[in-house]
Protein backbone atom coordinates (compact mmCIF):
# COMPACT_ATOMS: atom_id res chain seq x y z
CA UNK A 1 0.00 0.00 0.00
CA UNK A 2 3.00 2.28 0.58
CA UNK A 3 3.76 2.27 -3.13
CA UNK A 4 0.17 3.17 -4.08
CA UNK A 5 0.23 6.18 -1.73
CA UNK A 6 3.63 7.17 -3.08
CA UNK A 7 2.39 7.00 -6.69
CA UNK A 8 -0.72 9.04 -5.93
CA UNK A 9 1.30 11.68 -4.08
CA UNK A 10 3.83 11.86 -6.92
CA UNK A 11 1.07 12.20 -9.51
CA UNK A 12 -0.74 14.89 -7.56
CA UNK A 13 2.36 16.97 -6.90
CA UNK A 14 3.52 16.59 -10.50
CA UNK A 15 0.11 17.76 -11.74
CA UNK A 16 0.29 20.82 -9.51
CA UNK A 17 3.83 21.74 -10.52
CA UNK A 18 3.35 21.23 -14.28
CA UNK A 19 -0.24 22.33 -14.92
CA UNK A 20 -1.35 24.59 -12.05
CA UNK A 21 -2.46 28.06 -13.13
CA UNK A 22 -1.58 29.29 -9.65
CA UNK A 23 2.11 28.57 -10.33
CA UNK A 24 2.02 29.76 -13.95
CA UNK A 25 3.52 33.15 -13.13
CA UNK A 26 6.54 31.75 -11.29
CA UNK A 27 7.09 28.60 -13.39
CA UNK A 28 10.19 29.02 -15.59
CA UNK A 29 9.58 29.00 -19.34
CA UNK A 30 12.06 26.17 -19.97
CA UNK A 31 10.45 23.01 -21.45
CA UNK A 32 11.78 20.95 -18.51
CA UNK A 33 9.14 22.50 -16.27
CA UNK A 34 6.35 21.39 -18.61
CA UNK A 35 7.52 17.78 -18.83
CA UNK A 36 5.65 15.38 -16.55
CA UNK A 37 8.42 12.79 -16.84
CA UNK A 38 11.17 15.24 -15.83
CA UNK A 39 9.27 16.83 -12.98
CA UNK A 40 7.87 13.42 -11.98
CA UNK A 41 11.39 12.07 -11.43
CA UNK A 42 12.38 14.93 -9.15
CA UNK A 43 9.05 14.78 -7.34
CA UNK A 44 9.71 11.07 -6.70
CA UNK A 45 13.19 11.88 -5.39
CA UNK A 46 11.75 14.67 -3.21
CA UNK A 47 9.06 12.41 -1.77
CA UNK A 48 11.71 9.80 -1.04
CA UNK A 49 13.67 12.47 0.82
CA UNK A 50 10.76 13.42 3.04
CA UNK A 51 9.42 9.92 3.66
CA UNK A 52 10.66 10.00 7.28
CA UNK A 53 8.16 12.80 7.96
CA UNK A 54 5.04 10.96 6.83
CA UNK A 55 3.19 7.81 7.78
CA UNK A 56 1.79 7.32 4.27
CA UNK A 57 4.89 5.55 2.99
CA UNK A 58 8.26 4.52 4.37
CA UNK A 59 11.29 3.48 2.37
CA UNK A 60 14.83 2.72 3.41
CA UNK A 61 17.23 5.59 2.77
CA UNK A 62 19.76 4.62 0.10
CA UNK A 63 20.68 5.88 -3.37
CA UNK A 64 19.22 2.90 -5.20
CA UNK A 65 15.79 3.40 -3.61
CA UNK A 66 15.95 7.13 -4.37
CA UNK A 67 16.73 6.44 -8.03
CA UNK A 68 14.06 3.75 -8.38
CA UNK A 69 11.38 5.84 -6.66
CA UNK A 70 12.31 8.76 -8.92
CA UNK A 71 11.79 6.48 -11.91
CA UNK A 72 8.48 5.23 -10.51
CA UNK A 73 7.37 8.82 -9.92
CA UNK A 74 8.37 9.77 -13.46
CA UNK A 75 6.76 6.83 -15.24
CA UNK A 76 3.51 6.74 -13.33
CA UNK A 77 3.06 10.51 -13.41
CA UNK A 78 3.54 10.51 -17.16
CA UNK A 79 1.09 7.65 -17.73
CA UNK A 80 -1.55 9.08 -15.40
CA UNK A 81 -1.21 12.55 -16.96
CA UNK A 82 -1.72 10.99 -20.41
CA UNK A 83 -4.79 9.04 -19.29
CA UNK A 84 -6.54 11.65 -17.13
CA UNK A 85 -7.25 15.28 -17.99
CA UNK A 86 -9.33 18.09 -16.53
CA UNK A 87 -12.50 16.51 -17.89
CA UNK A 88 -11.81 12.94 -16.81
CA UNK A 89 -10.42 10.15 -18.97
CA UNK A 90 -8.91 11.46 -22.20
CA UNK A 91 -10.44 9.95 -25.31
CA UNK A 92 -8.92 10.58 -28.72
CA UNK A 93 -11.14 10.12 -31.71
CA UNK A 94 -9.65 9.37 -35.07
CA UNK A 95 -11.79 9.71 -38.15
Amino acid sequence: MDLVYFILCAYGLTQILVYSTLLKRIRPKHHFFRCTMCIGFWVGAFLFGINAYTDLFTFEYNLVDMFLLGCIGSGTSYVLCQVFGDNGIKVERRD
